[in-house]
Parts: C-alpha cells; structure tokens; sequence
C-alpha cells in the first residue's frame, strides 16, 4: 500500500500501490489550490481509498459543469486530495503529499494547456489538451 499525509500528519490517506492515471493540470484553479504554475495528482479509485483524520471540504464549480470537492487539513492547510462530481469513483491525490513518487508514471494527460506557464515544459505526458480531458475508469 502506499501512503500520503499533510504536512503535519493529521491527515493521512492509505492508498493501493498503482494509481489508475497520473495527471498534470495547468488551470487557474489547480495554481491557485497548489500555490504552484500547475497542479499534478494520482488518481485512485475512491472505494480502495481510507482517509485518516478530519478534512476539512472546499467545492467550487469546475470547467466541466460539475463540482470539485478539495480536502486539505484544517490544521496545516495542506490540499491533499479531491473528488469530483462527474467521476465520483476515483479519488485525485496530491503528488505533494504522497510519500513515495519514485515508482510512479510520467502523467499521462497535461491538461488546460491554455493557461499554463510558458515556461513549463512536460513533454513526455501522454495526451496534451487545451481544455480538460475525461479520465475513464479502464485508464
């Protein structure tokens, strides 16, 4: 199993050892929840997911139409993962707050391309998309 927690450790989640897809967004939402030029999480699928500790819950709307539920500790403020509204089965994970990304692919998507830095540069994603991509459950 791996694992990934906040910075302080209140929050920790205990995950199966192959996420289904590694993903590289660059929206305006993703930089602002990380601080960062682009936002990069490990999707799992929620049911094989156990979360530990209390989270605290922002949502706001998505490009898609749907909603995006952030959890981060209420604690340290750490954003250690989310879920969204139209793929309520999988769980996205914050590469950041994994323990272990040794093992784990290059991203397989970079999506919301139009507003990322031009400076980035992750040429070994898989797919590259201006707007965002669906991630289906075989992935």
């Amino acid at each position: 199993m791996a694992n990934a927690r906040c910075s302080c450790g209140a929050l920790r989640l205990t995950l199966p050892d192959e996420p289904k897809a590694v993903i590289a967004c660059h929206c305006i939402e993703c930089q602002r929840r990380t601080g960062a030029p682009f936002g990069a999480g490990a999707f799992y699928p929620a049911e094989a997911v156990t979360i530990s500790g209390t989270a605290r819950q922002y949502t706001r709307d998505a490009a898609s139409g749907g909603k995006v539920h952030s959890y981060f500790c209420p604690d340290c403020g750490s954003s250690v993962c989310w879920k969204t509204d139209n793929l309520p089965t999988m769980i996205g994970v914050a590469l950041g707050a994994l323990d272990n990304t040794s093992l784990l692919p290059v991203p397989a998507k970079s999506i919301f391309e139009r507003s990322k830095h031009h400076w980035v540069r992750i040429e070994d994603a898989g797919e590259h998309f201006q707007q965002g991509s669906v991630i289906r459950h075989a992935d």
